[in-house]
């Protein structure tokens, strides 16, 4: 293929569908939890996408499959005597992507490490920075409560990137996401809403030794929540992110993302301080470039 070609087949796999792309609408980010607490995870995602490319690039049929492999770390504390926490989370990808390129097929494999993302987190109104029993007699006491907060979210480019191919699992330029949320919870239903917006770093080591550069992504995701007694919780979501058009070399491409996301996720405990959840996501775009994207992951938490 012609270089132009190959750029923008790169943009819209490697942009419409990056590998962490799926896996960003999460419940319960900003639950505060008592001050001290640690909590180790481990978890694996399955990603299937269909992949939709301008079609004068003659590439038909492009689909995409992740398998992800993530641990994670939360730590929380108190912050001027407000809730805070640190979270840390490390992929590991397989990924495939295939179709057919000017009508013969094509295969790509990839397999190695991801972009780590740390986030921290504080919270500005509601529940304040409290050992676990002052908490659970906090929370006793307030049934009906608000929460609002903010963070901020890196994504650092250590993941694997290799400037002679096409496709790659790390980004090669970093990533930061201001955020802001606010959780409101009456007795056993939680409803959250999360405002996020992507800057990102203009990548000069781009595919060829050229220039990427990308605007911001906004988006929105919101969570209702419902909590059983016996420690059991299940959450409807949805999330929309939207424009993020990109340039090569100054040059501007017809690009801008427009996606929504919906989940359906599912914890229950395991014994005293284990969990497990279970989460499908569905990612899928509203323009004529970008991925339908189906995602199942299973995810195991210990706190101490």
């Amino acid at each position: 293929m012609r270089p132009d070609r190959t750029l923008l087949v790169l943009l819209a796999c490697l942009i419409g569908c990056a590998p962490a792309c799926a896996q960003d609408i999460e419940p319960r980010r900003w639950t505060p939890l008592p001050v001290g607490l640690n909590v180790v995870g481990a978890g694996y995602g399955f990603t299937n996408a269909d992949i939709f490319i301008d079609p004068v690039l003659d590439v038909q049929d492009a689909e995409m499959d992740l398998h992800t492999i993530g641990v994670s770390y939360v730590r929380s504390f108190s912050l001027w005597g407000r809730y805070a926490r640190f979270d840390a989370v490390v992929p590991w990808h397989s990924a495939e992507w295939n179709g057919l390129l000017e009508g013969q097929p094509a295969r790509v494999t990839r397999v190695g490490h991801g972009d780590p993302i740390l986030r921290l987190s504080w919270n500005l109104v509601g529940t304040p920075a409290m050992n676990p029993s002052a908490y659970r007699d906090y929370i006793a006491a307030n049934p009906v409560n608000t929460v609002i907060g903010a963070a901020v979210a890196v994504t650092v480019p250590v993941g694997e990137n290799l400037e002679d191919k096409l496709l790659n699992l790390g980004q090669n330029r970093w990533v930061v996401r201001p955020q802001v949320g606010v959780v409101h919870t009456r007795g056993l239903w939680s409803w959250e809403l999360t405002a996020s917006t992507f800057f990102y770093q203009d990548n000069d080591k781009f595919f060829g030794g050229n220039k990427l550069e990308q605007d911001p992504i906004y988006a929105m995701q919101g969570h209702m929540i419902r909590f059983f007694r016996s420690g059991v919780w299940v959450s409807a979501s949805a999330a929309y992110g939207w424009e993020g058009g990109t340039e090569v070399n100054d040059e501007i491409r017809d690009d801008k993302k427009n996606q929504f996301l919906a989940a359906l996720s599912f914890g229950f405990p395991v014994g005293r301080n284990q969990g497990v959840k279970l989460a499908y996501i569905r990612g899928e775009t509203r323009v004529d470039t970008g991925s339908d994207t189906n995602t199942l992951a299973v995810a195991w938490t210990m706190r101490y």
